[in-house]
């Protein structure tokens, strides 16, 4: 089949059968082009890659707001009017009213300090790992996973807050580092276990990116005038802010692989230059028998492409080879290959090709310009 193939292609077949005269070569050229390759797009795979798993570690933290008080806020706390206003401005979103203090932790003969947290509604917050959480939750306390593992806590145990004894109800799901109040060190308690009648924050959910922006914006202007009484943090922004600096840096690796295929060019050059120089008196027939400039021309391009072609395609193959070794290591799953991720694969196949053609360029010109006649001398 590949042969028909290459006969519909004559210029293509000659390019094939004087590479193939010089296998040693040719072989070394490829090489060169699929170590390019191999730096661009595996780089570019890996960068994605460790991007995505920084925000698996981070956590969802780009539809989330956190509302605190603000510098113009006397009281130092949200109050319930403060609540209802942010509830009338927000619309659909999801509120989540929360305390916060520091406490002395004490399991067993092991003690130490720990953040606590006050909420209403820990379900719509967090998720349970071990245990489950009482339908009227008024006592008993929820431990985060981190705090869990180190104590060796499980639902039943018992733990002391300032002296204070709890029974644990339930350990909750790693949240990640950057969640609205991350319970991975914390213990939470009923809303009742404090004593202020305000509110520490107030989490404000939203489905999308888009729409924690409208909420910022709306809670800014309901309870915002002259004074600021809210202060209002989108963690979309960080998110973003992580997202460009990634972006920045995997930049910076492709760009220090596409080196590699400079170099690789230059070895294209190399070779296409030895090929002219040896098949000097064959270029010189092949001019004495009709066949023009642009001809030879095309030979010679054909070849560095050809080349190219075969360099860029061995290259992707190794690239994804090392996206999966990659993948399972960073994200436990070797095929979470995604749609940038792939995108670094095609660029890399695109350059190799473009490399070897710039490459061969000049020993092509060179060669076409050859006068037969000079060419028959040797």
């Amino acid at each position: 089949m590949f042969e028909s193939l290459w006969r519909r292609f004559p210029v293509v077949l000659m390019a094939r059968r004087n590479l193939t005269r010089a296998r040693t070569r040719s072989a070394l050229a490829i090489a060169a082009i699929v170590i390019g390759v191999v730096a661009i797009a595996t780089l570019g795979i890996a960068g994605v890659a460790f991007k995505d798993a920084q925000f698996e570690t981070l956590g969802s933290i780009g539809t989330d707001l956190q509302v605190s008080p603000g510098e113009d806020n006397d009281d130092g706390q949200l109050t319930d009017a403060d609540l209802r206003e942010m509830e009338r401005a927000t619309g659909d979103a999801e509120l989540v009213p929360l305390n916060q203090r520091n406490a002395e932790l004490v399991v067993g003969r092991e003690d130490g300090s720990v953040t606590v947290y006050g909420v209403e509604d820990p379900d719509e917050l967090y998720t349970v790992r071990d245990g489950t959480i009482p339908g009227n939750w008024r006592r008993g306390a929820l431990v985060g996973a981190t705090l869990a593992d180190r104590y060796d806590l499980e639902p039943g145990n018992k733990l002391e807050l300032d002296g204070e004894t709890y029974r644990v109800a339930a350990v909750l799901e790693d949240e990640g580092q950057a969640a609205v109040a991350s319970p991975n060190e914390a213990v939470i308690l009923p809303q009742s276990a404090f004593d202020s009648e305000g509110y520490a924050q107030v989490v404000v959910r939203s489905d999308d990116a888009e729409a924690a922006n409208e909420s910022a914006v709306a809670i800014r202007d309901a309870l915002n005038g002259r004074e600021q009484r809210v202060s209002v943090f989108e963690r979309g922004e960080v998110s973003d802010q992580i997202d460009e600096a990634f972006a920045q840096v995997n930049l910076f690796l492709v760009g220090l692989g596409a080196i590699s295929l400079v170099v690789a060019g230059v070895s294209i050059a190399n070779v296409m230059l030895m090929s002219a120089i040896e098949r000097r008196e064959e270029i010189g027939v092949l001019r004495a028998v009709g066949y023009e400039r642009s001809d030879v021309l095309r030979i010679m391009l054909t070849e560095a492409t050809l080349l190219g072609v075969v360099g860029a395609f061995l290259g992707v193959l190794v690239s994804l080879g090392l996206g999966l070794v990659i993948n399972d290591a960073l994200l436990g799953n070797p095929l979470a290959f995604t749609v940038e991720g792939l995108r670094y694969a095609l660029l890399g196949f695109v350059f190799g090709v473009a490399a070897s053609a710039l490459g061969g360029l000049y020993p092509a010109w060179k060669a076409s310009r050859q006068r037969p006649v000079d060419a028959l001398r040797g």
